[in-house]
């Protein structure tokens, strides 16, 4: 998990914007866009009025139906990363009948990753009592990430307790795409601390064993777990390589496998890049599993 290309990437998701301007604009068309939509009251002691904000991409065409939610978390180390940079990500989704929901998230140092899966859950809380607006279904919420969202992800799948300490009886996550997901099994990682300057995850993670296991998807894997989708680079980190692999174990010994897609020759960063294009296989699988129709 050395991920020091998240330093560069806001520039390779600009330099790909800019080089194919015109196609982003086709792309938004069909598109509506609603920034900055705070999903903490301003109230609240835990408010951030930037990265308690998201982004909500709906289709303008009208449909006989509600339509499917994904809600999507970015990467960047737990200490990085910004929804402005994924917008395309929302265009891609909406014009192929999704609607989309873009969330920031409070990150390290100013927090820890419990604070940060709270930020998570509360997203998909208002996405549950406000998406109707939207068009979208509260009924069929799933959720999306990539890297350190990839592991946000499947807690918020995995971990039910996230939602009941906010007074929901029952997890609204239908299901998950785990984009090369980091931080699935963070109390292995962080026991063996073997590769350079892996210290540096103690900052978002602490020094306290049981909380990494806490926040490790892996070990609040149930029979009950909703579907899981995962692709992984097949020259990703061999960290996150393993940890997926493990995860895909724990799953199909509770008796239901994921979809588990190796794409080779793909290293970490071109996994969540590779989402520009809206034919893209994460999109295909995407759409298989929230029951949408291929465009």
């Amino acid at each position: 998990m050395r991920f020091l290309f998240w330093r560069v990437l806001p520039a390779l998701v600009s330099g790909l914007l800019l080089l194919a301007g015109a196609t982003e604009y086709a792309v938004a068309r069909p598109s509506r866009r609603t920034t900055d939509v705070r999903y903490v009251p301003a109230t609240d002691s835990a408010y951030h009025s930037e990265r308690h904000q998201l982004d909500v991409y709906a289709p303008k065409a009208a449909a006989p139906a509600l339509r499917p939610v994904v809600v999507f978390i970015h990467g960047g180390n737990w200490d990085s990363g910004s929804k402005e940079f994924y917008s395309f990500i929302g265009r891609r989704l909406a014009k192929q009948g999704v609607v989309a929901v873009i969330l920031n998230y409070r990150l390290a140092p100013q927090v820890r990753v419990p604070q940060m899966a709270d930020d998570c859950a509360r997203a998909v809380i208002w996405t549950t009592e406000h998406i109707r607006e939207f068009g979208g279904d509260p009924q069929r919420i799933f959720v999306m990430g990539h890297s350190a969202g990839g592991g946000l992800a499947a807690l918020l799948a995995a971990d039910d307790a996230l939602f009941q300490r906010r007074g929901l009886a029952r997890n609204p996550v239908r299901g998950a795409v785990l984009d090369d997901p980091a931080g699935l099994d963070m109390y292995d990682y962080l026991r063996r601390m073997q590769y350079p300057n892996d210290a540096q995850y103690l900052v978002p993670f602490g020094k306290d064993p049981a909380a990494w296991k806490r926040m490790s998807a892996l070990y609040h894997l149930t029979a009950h777990t909703p579907p899981v989708v995962m692709l992984i680079g097949g020259e990703t980190y061999p960290s996150i390589s393993s940890s997926s692999a493990r995860f895909r174990q724990r799953l199909t010994a509770l008796g239901h496998a994921p979809r588990y897609t190796v794409l080779p020759g793909k290293k970490h960063i071109p996994m969540v890049l590779q989402l520009y294009w809206q034919r893209n296989i994460v999109y295909q699988q995407l759409l298989s599993l929230v029951g949408q129709p291929t465009q």
